[in-house]
């Protein structure tokens, strides 16, 4: 079967379109990943930016071409955090489903989670182990714990590359005193989202989605991108510590020079690694592993299997 998952997130619109064969296999004929930063001004105006959505629907009618050559028989869309908290949020997700023959809906922030964690830790060897995903999004992170693929714990937070950035950071380079005041919202806000017997016991981290794909990238100066070498990447709290002392001194041209660095995510990068540093320290890890198989990855499995 022919499936695809559209993602509308507040900071990219990725695609994934795949054949999930009779005993589950799935096999990735295409990926795409733009920036369009649809969370703009959501945490501020309440709104969706007039700007942002188009810069989306332009990118949908390149998805729409991809999914017509590809003949795609389901594609489902899942519209995130910046939809969520948007008033028009409803809205803009109609028009993708009757412009763009998209079968979209707006997720809450667990089944978000639930979805990325299905992705994260499909296709892996079967273990007892207790993992935690943490997704850095635009608008919101994830954090998903549980065994197998059994979830036991998930949250999703008001804490994102987006909303973080426009919310701390008036100056570029951002100022030393921004990032503390960032550091320090990112830290109470995750701490009160997962308790601390939460934390405990958990023996794993995986880390997915742009922030950390970019980092990995980054950290092996990978150009151009390579998600062979990502996916699987073992990344040390102090290699993104390293990354962000290293990007917090660059205004956003230097920064859209980096190689590694999808030009595009250059204005929220130094927040995506405040996000993830501070993700790793609330379970006292000293490194995560990288995942490309992501919220997408689950979105297309559960399609296929009537959950979504």
């Amino acid at each position: 079967m022919r499936l695809a998952a559209v993602d509308l997130g507040s900071n990219s619109t990725r695609l994934l379109i795949a054949d999930l064969d009779d005993e589950g296999r799935l096999t990735e004929l295409e990926r795409r990943s733009t920036v369009t930063r649809l969370g703009q001004g959501v945490d501020r105006d309440g709104r969706l930016n007039p700007t942002a959505v188009t810069r989306v629907t332009d990118e949908l009618a390149v998805v729409r071409r991809l999914l017509d050559e590809h003949r795609v028989e389901r594609v489902v869309g899942v519209l995130t955090s910046a939809v969520r908290d948007a008033e028009d949020g409803a809205a803009f997700t109609a028009r993708v489903r009757d412009e763009f023959g998209i079968d979209a809906r707006t997720i809450p922030g667990e089944q978000e989670a639930a979805l990325t964690f299905l992705g994260a830790t499909s296709g892996r060897a079967p273990s007892n182990d207790r993992i935690a995903v943490v997704d850095v999004g635009g608008g919101s992170t994830e954090f998903v714990i549980g065994r197998g693929q059994e979830v036991e714990f998930r949250v999703s937070t008001q804490a994102g590359v987006v909303r973080q950035t426009e919310r701390h950071v008036d100056h570029d380079p951002p100022r030393h005193d921004e990032l503390t005041a960032m550091a320090e919202d990112v830290r109470a806000i995750f701490a009160a989202a997962v308790p601390e017997e939460v934390r405990r016991g958990v023996d794993a981290i995986i880390a997915v989605a742009g922030t950390a794909t970019s980092c990995a990238a980054i950290a092996q100066e990978l150009d151009p991108y390579d998600a062979d070498r990502v996916h699987g990447y073992r990344l040390t709290l102090a290699e993104i510590e390293s990354l962000l002392a290293r990007l917090a001194q660059m205004d956003e041209p230097e920064r859209r020079r980096v190689p590694g660095l999808q030009p595009d995510r250059a204005p929220t990068i130094v927040a995506g690694c405040v996000l993830l540093s501070n993700a790793l320290r609330q379970f006292d890890a000293v490194a995560c592993e990288v995942s490309e198989h992501d919220i997408l990855r689950g979105a297309v499995i559960a399609a296929a299997t009537g959950q979504l």
